[in-house]
């Protein structure tokens, strides 16, 4: 029944992306404007279809119908009814599907949007791109990550269930869809962008058509990545967050040159400039999103975080392929309509500082970008397996990350078109006194060495430069001052300069032991005392879980290791003591054995980590008060846009004569 009921639904999808497809060039070909209507209307049936799917499939978890090939792989009578839910992510079949059914719901969302503009053809084309996507997914899921295939289980089957590593933290049901929402977001932006190229209507409109929803995929992006740091950080039990792992990169690229994105738009909206590199930009964003998953779910590297592979890769690769080649082909074809009405005044300006920030992403996106596929380009050509390792990411990045905190607090401060040196002088002061009083603060609390020292000041002179950005806007407008995107995106930045010190800090000055204890011994590591207390064996439904309890500077922590009894796989269970100003995380490397009982621990100090943690929060809370309007201000609207785009035509037109 699940078999049938799914499957008909990923059928009735596929059947409503390719109805609203032809149905959509069909009008436009013909100018008939009811089949937009229609043709727009079909995005109903594709959600509703893979509703159907994803009810089916949950409804085989929950039941336990091993009679689907997806659940008697990856589902188990002894995985706990949360975690059963999330196994439908766990796995490619699963994840592709997740990924069909948050599509679905952009394309619907769009289309409520835009309902009274179905006859404008940027609306059309964009719908026709996203029901192509939708296509794509939805012939994927028919085909190689069909999560429907049939199974025939021999009397008394249980699945082994999903990765244990999936099945011991709330932040499974939180995590990857988070990615998702953000991943499959940026295909709103990138279809309003192919079909501005389509259309020939390249001047501003399609920014101001796609800038929120940017906005909203970026921040459930950014959600993802901090909520992975976070489960990376409580369950893996090595004492750290980002490892530079292939999965965790695969996410950072698209997130890097979407935020690149989002403030070069800017330049596009006020000076008109810019335009090839925006459409560039969103269209490789969401090319880097499809890249990714090929990365995640293909199994072709080695990877903490990739729980499946199948034989999906290749077709994720064809469409990367397709989508790098549409997108560089149209823009080629509209190469004499993109010319920017003029150019950079200065660099010593906010245009030219965004330039130079936008640049500093790109460098970012191609450096991790390299480190992670060099290992497959090297394979390919030389026969031989490498690996690119946490080395390579982190000498790379500590300059550009150092550019970037500069440019973040600069940026700010410049006019548009040209800053004289008295203004510029004025403007720096205070970000001044913040960078050298960051540096004081740092060395008086003991920090050394030239590179996290740096570091500090310039995170004190990027922050000092928003709060008193932001301060002149609350002064002027009250609590108001915090929205808009300026303010907002103020709001963001200080929120990855707490981030940027919680990662300097905890990173430069992390100290981490191992210890053997037996019952009752106390150990001095630094200035921290580690006592064993005792030890316990806990039985749950799916793992045996043997805890021991540790008393750490007066507090008690109680780290374990988790046999699942699926499996039979050992997971670690750290336990962390945290304040505002360190971490100690604890993991048990050994459960106690022996008449001694004796057990292996690892102690991990690090400080400022929870400002990672605060830094995040503080990013969303910043996007979402950018996605208010900015009171006091004249908004610009599609009207003033389509007059520009007129102009531009133009004006190119007596450029050509």
């Amino acid at each position: 029944m699940n078999l049938a009921i799914g499957l008909s639904g990923i059928v009735l999808s596929l059947v409503g992306a390719l109805s609203g497809i032809v149905t959509i060039i069909i009008g436009l070909r013909t100018s008939r404007k009811k089949l937009l209507v229609v043709g727009a209307r079909y995005s109903w049936l594709v959600l509703g279809g893979m509703v159907i799917a994803t009810f089916a499939m949950q409804r085989a978890l929950i039941t336990r119908d091993f009679s689907v090939k997806f659940v008697a792989e990856q589902g188990s009578s002894l995985t706990p009814p949360l975690f059963n839910v999330a196994t439908m992510w766990s796995a490619l079949e699963g994840s592709v599907l997740l990924w069909g059914l948050i599509l679905a719901g952009y394309v619907v969302v769009v289309t409520v949007k835009f309902s009274g503009r179905y006859t404008d053809p940027m609306v059309a084309w964009a719908l026709v791109v996203m029901f192509f996507v939708m296509g794509f997914f939805a012939l994927a899921m028919v085909g190689p990550a069909n999560p429907f295939q049939s199974f025939d289980p021999p009397v008394g089957y249980d699945g082994p269930g999903p990765n244990p590593l999936l099945q011991n933290h709330i932040l499974v049901a939180f995590h990857p869809p988070m990615l998702y929402l953000g991943f499959v977001g940026f295909t709103v932006p990138f279809a309003f962008a192919i079909s501005a190229l389509i259309t020939g209507r390249l001047g501003e409109g399609w920014l101001l058509e796609t800038r929120r929803w940017t906005l909203f995929a970026w921040g459930f992006l950014t959600a993802g990545i901090i909520l992975g740091a976070w489960w990376a950080y409580d369950v893996l039990g090595w004492g750290g967050y980002w490892g530079w792992d292939p999965v965790e990169n695969a996410s950072l690229v698209p997130w890097l040159t979407g935020t690149a994105y989002l403030h070069s738009v800017l330049v596009q909206e006020r000076r008109g400039l810019l335009r090839v590199w925006n459409l560039s930009l969103i269209c490789a964003t969401f090319a880097l999103t499809i890249l990714g998953t090929f990365i995640t779910r293909s199994g072709i590297l080695a990877s903490v975080h990739a729980f499946s592979a199948g034989n999906f890769g290749g077709w994720l690769l064809v469409f990367f392929s397709l989508v790098v080649i549409v997108t560089v082909s149209l823009i080629f074809w509209r190469g004499d309509r993109l010319r920017s009405p003029g150019g950079i005044d200065s660099p010593l300006s906010r245009e030219g500082a965004f330039l130079a920030n936008n640049l500093a992403f790109a460098v970012f996106a191609f450096v991790v970008l390299l480190g992670t596929v060099f290992p497959l380009i090297v394979e390919a050509l030389q026969g031989r397996q490498i690996s690119v390792g946490a080395p390579y990411f982190e000498k790379m990045s500590m300059p550009i990350g150092f550019t970037l905190l500069f440019l973040m607090a600069i940026a700010p401060l410049l006019p548009w078109r040209k800053a004289n040196n008295e203004m510029l002088l004025h403007r720096v002061e205070w970000p001044a006194w913040g960078a050298a009083l960051s540096m004081v603060i740092a060395v008086a609390v003991g920090a050394r060495g030239t590179m996290p020292l740096l570091g500090f000041s310039m995170a004190g002179f990027a922050g000092m430069s928003a709060v008193w950005q932001l301060g002149l806007s609350v002064r002027r407008r009250g609590i108001r001052g915090f929205l808009g995107r300026k303010n907002g995106g103020m709001v963001v930045h200080i929120g990855v300069i707490l981030l940027a010190v919680g990662f300097i800090a905890s990173s430069s000055y992390v100290d981490q032991a191992s210890l053997s204890l037996t019952p009752e011994q106390t150990v001095r590591i630094g200035e921290t005392d580690v006592t064993y207390v005792s030890s316990n064996t806990y039985v749950h439904s799916n793992r045996i879980e043997e805890e021991v309890l540790l008393e750490v500077d007066g507090q008690m922590l109680s780290p374990a290791v988790e046999r699942f009894i699926a499996s039979g796989q050992i997971v670690p269970a750290p336990d962390t003591r945290i304040t505002l100003f360190e971490d100690i995380q604890v993991a048990l490397l050994k459960p106690p054995e022996g008449e001694e009982q004796k057990i292996v621990i690892q102690v991990t100090r690090q400080p400022m980590l929870i400002w990672i943690w605060l830094g995040g929060l503080l990013m969303l809370v910043g996007a979402v008060l950018s996605i208010f309007p900015q009171t006091g201000r004249p908004v610009l609207r599609k009207e003033t846009s389509e007059k520009k785009e007129v102009a531009l035509e133009k004006e190119l037109k007596h450029d050509s004569v």
